[in-house]
């Protein structure tokens, strides 16, 4: 995606200021010391027979798995819905907010038939479907509100949806918490219902031939050849975005990995712990990308994302650097390409990567 060169020094003085729309850059000196890495030998062998590279990890993963298309769960991150279960087996997890500020987490997951207990489950919003169709993902949840009815009965949606009767035994209710928040599924479970429904586990060609391009791992992505638009980034706060669980990373120096914790209000401040594997949710990647948003005007308090963009940015954290991008979606199944600020489209690194969407007027901070 190219830019003028009006716009990429609009661009290159509004980095030293904002995030998006009117974030505010930490000051500089008050986070960690600068991480080490450490030297990857030469990846480019797969390290068994019958290994391929994932599409959503770039780690070597089964050829079986990496055909199968993966799974899109709903799931609630709030005071009442905490700790979630299998949630750190996601490859890639989305949160926004929905109504009350709340936020809700897609996760999507590969090689999952033998998945234990995931979730648990909530309803579905429209602009999570869009970003589950294009990862060509079944999308798994528990009802939602009427206006995301005309997406789920398009034909090419494929979901399971545990407010649906002929759906309902893919899921299960625990007696630990009270409803809505003791849905859960499991990779079985799933399986057995995709198979009655006709679904294909392969991939339909309904999407672009590449979602997330990836660095090797013997040369990672270390954001060093953007030189000073490469900004100091081994914390990220996100509490002026999600106000109600508050969330933020910070880079392990050790692995290279940006740990989450989150504050949920009437709650101790701590990280973000997987129920079923008592690990904190981790990421190579963190990307933060900027949307235009509004309240639909009901009394519920939904929202309504513009999902389908070309003109809005964001930015991209990796081994404790950041730089500004861009992004564009153009088509239902289309994949959100993210491109840096010459246009080129950007290189994640090899691991997990956790997708924050926010309002363009929320604000940001990272050091």
């Amino acid at each position: 995606m190219k830019k003028s060169k009006t716009g990429l020094a609009l661009i290159a003085v509004l980095a030293l200021l904002t995030a998006c729309g009117t974030q505010e850059k930490a000051p500089d000196g008050s986070g960690p010391s600068a991480p080490v890495y450490a030297t990857v030998e030469d990846d480019s062998v797969p390290p068994g027979e019958d290994m391929v590279r994932s599409p959503l990890t770039n780690e070597w993963v089964s050829a079986e798995a990496a055909a199968t298309r993966p799974i899109a769960v709903m799931i609630p991150n709030e005071k009442d819905a905490v700790p979630q279960y299998n949630l750190s087996r996601a490859s890639v997890v989305y949160e926004a907010n929905v109504e009350g500020r709340m936020t809700r987490l897609m996760a999507l997951y590969e090689d999952w038939e033998d998945l234990g207990q995931i979730g648990n489950v909530r309803s579905l919003r429209s602009y999570f479907a869009y970003w589950a169709f294009e990862w060509d993902a079944f999308l798994v949840h528990y009802g939602g509100p009427f206006f995301v009815n005309d997406l789920i009965e398009q034909p090419t949606t494929e979901n399971i949806n545990g407010a649906l009767s002929t759906d309902s035994l893919a899921f299960y209710r625990t007696s630990d918490r009270q409803a809505p928040h003791n849905a859960y599924t499991d990779g079985q479970r799933l399986y057995r219902k995709i198979l009655e429904k006709g679904y294909s586990l392969s991939y339909r060609g309904l999407t672009d031939d590449h979602h997330f391009l990836f660095a090797s791992e013997a040369e990672p992505n270390t954001l060093e050849q953007y030189g000073d638009r490469a900004e100091s980034a081994a914390y990220i706060d996100l509490s002026g975005c999600y106000p109600l669980t508050r969330c933020y990373f910070e880079l392990n120096e050790a692995d290279g990995l940006y740990y989450r914790s989150q504050h949920l209000v009437g709650d101790d401040d701590g990280p973000h712990v997987d129920g079923a594997t008592g690990e904190q949710l981790a990421f190579k990647n963190v990307l933060i990308q900027c949307v235009k948003s509004e309240d639909l005007g009901l009394s519920e308090g939904y929202l309504v994302f513009q999902c389908h963009d070309d003109t809005r940015g964001g930015w991209y954290f990796t081994n404790g650097k950041g730089i500004p991008v861009t992004w564009k979606k153009d088509s239902d199944y289309g994949a959100t390409h993210y491109y840096d600020d010459d246009g080129n489209e950007i290189l994640l690194n090899t691991g997990k990567t956790m997708i924050c969407v926010v309002n363009e007027d929320d604000t940001f901070t990272f050091r």
